[in-house]
């Protein structure tokens, strides 16, 4: 499978799926957990609330059991072509606040939403990489009593153990708009839940996924944030049975109030058109799938931009009835990149970074806290993910259906480029308040 599992600069990167020779997800409608051990199997996630054991060991003591399986995937994922790690800013820039270079909220009007509500009393998952909750920008917002670790690996949860990924996508939803410092989240009020996937090694399995979107809907939370997924996916093999098990737990999620957002992928790609693929997680029943947008010479200079915020991104996927709406998720203009143009990298999205750091025995030692520019429909969900806890704070009994219609009725129609990119239209959280 190739597609993207985590956003960078994001033209060209792709994702690696292997199968698991010794986990395994088994529908559980007809076995227990305590059958599973009785075989001899390790009960790694019993996900009872959609019927479903995640078990590791043998395949045929898997088989003994008698209930329809599949392999666990891991998907890794492979850095931006030329990059090996996001684009920082200069040193003065990022002591400064940085709202003057944050393109991405000033075209949101996030400010006046934040007028009506900060996002109070709502809570929002984020599934990723891990949210660093000492970053100055988001120590206000992450709980780390609820957050999980769905790896495995040892690390917890809490910190930025699997990359710098998920503490941009949480900055984006929750950065502190009233510390002096940094950056603003476009829900800065909410409540951030670290549903960590992803290791520093070894990438994030299908199961442990499907587990933080139970796992999410299971303690409240108001949206759960996936800037992660696969494409392309068969539909048919352990593709359908993918396909079973992911759209029981979006249904158990839709069920309890929690909306999903996921990024669309960055792979340019017609979804609409792939018939016999499917993207994950964007695609399943109940999901929010999110395209990108940015403009070209944001900040390049006196003259103005090139194109608007809202002009499609050259990496996102796009389709229609597979885009519900269109959000800020950063633009990337390969010439400029490649010639050197002075501050081409304005037109990504500016928001927090912690840079885990581990020592050669796989030791964490700490994270290094920062702000830098990222480019990808995994900067485009959260802004959606955020959107979604203003909504639900402004509006504490819509549940997920009604918070999903409020933003795709109040988004924009954009006419200037192919409406295929835009589903609803363009973000607009003010309207959506309203």
């Amino acid at each position: 499978m190739s597609g993207t599992a985590l956003g960078g600069i994001a033209l060209g990167s792709t994702v690696t799926a292997a199968a698991s020779s010794e986990r395994f997800l088994v529908d559980a409608k007809k076995v227990s957990a305590s059958e599973a051990e009785s075989a001899g199997l390790e009960v790694v996630h019993d996900v009872s609330e959609i019927d479903l054991l995640v078990v590791s060991g043998e395949e045929s003591d898997v088989e003994s059991l008698g209930s329809a399986y599949a392999a666990d995937s891991v998907y890794s994922l492979d850095l931006p072509v030329g990059e090996d790690a996001p684009v920082t800013a200069e040193e003065d820039a990022t002591d400064e606040p940085g709202y003057g270079i944050q393109w991405d909220k000033q075209v949101q009007n996030v400010p006046e939403a934040h007028e009506v509500t900060r996002g109070e009393d709502t809570r929002v998952a984020i599934v990723d990489s891990g949210v660093a909750a000492g970053h100055p920008d988001l120590e206000h917002a992450v709980n780390t009593d609820l957050s999980r670790d769905f790896t495995g690996d040892g690390y917890g949860a809490g910190g930025p153990y699997g990359g710098y990924h998920g503490t941009h996508v949480a900055g984006i939803v929750a950065a502190d708009d009233r510390n002096d410092e940094g950056v603003v989240g476009t829900a800065p009020a909410t409540e951030i839940v670290d549903c960590r996937v992803f290791s520093p090694t070894g990438g994030a399995s299908f199961a442990d996924i499907v587990a933080a979107i139970v796992y999410s809907a299971s303690i409240g939370c108001d949206a759960a944030n996936m800037s992660l997924g696969a494409y392309p996916v068969a539909r048919q093999g352990q593709g359908s049975f993918y396909g079973k098990v992911l759209n029981r737990a979006t249904t158990y999620a839709n069920s309890q109030g929690t909306l999903l957002v996921a990024s669309a992928g960055n792979d340019a790609a017609d979804l609409q058109h792939d018939s016999d693929v499917i993207s994950l997680p964007n695609e399943a029943a109940n999901v929010l799938s999110v395209s990108a947008t940015g403009p070209i010479g944001f900040n390049w200079g006196d003259e103005g931009l090139e194109s608007p915020e809202y002009t499609p991104s050259v990496y996102t996927n796009y389709g229609t009835n597979e885009i519900d709406v269109a959000a800020p998720g950063g633009n990337y203009d390969p010439e400029a990149a490649e010639d050197g143009v002075p501050g081409y990298y304005y037109d990504l999205v500016y928001n927090t970074l912690a840079e885990p750091v581990f020592d050669d025995d796989g030791s964490y030692l700490g994270a290094a806290y920062s702000y830098g520019w990222l480019a990808g429909t995994s900067m485009a969900a959260p802004q959606v993910a955020g959107a979604a806890a203003l909504v639900a704070a402004q509006n504490p009994k819509y549940n997920a259906n009604q918070v999903r219609q409020a933003l795709k009725n109040s988004a924009d129609t954009v006419e200037e480029f192919d409406k295929t990119y835009y589903g609803a239209g363009f973000l607009n959280p003010v309207d959506a308040l309203e």
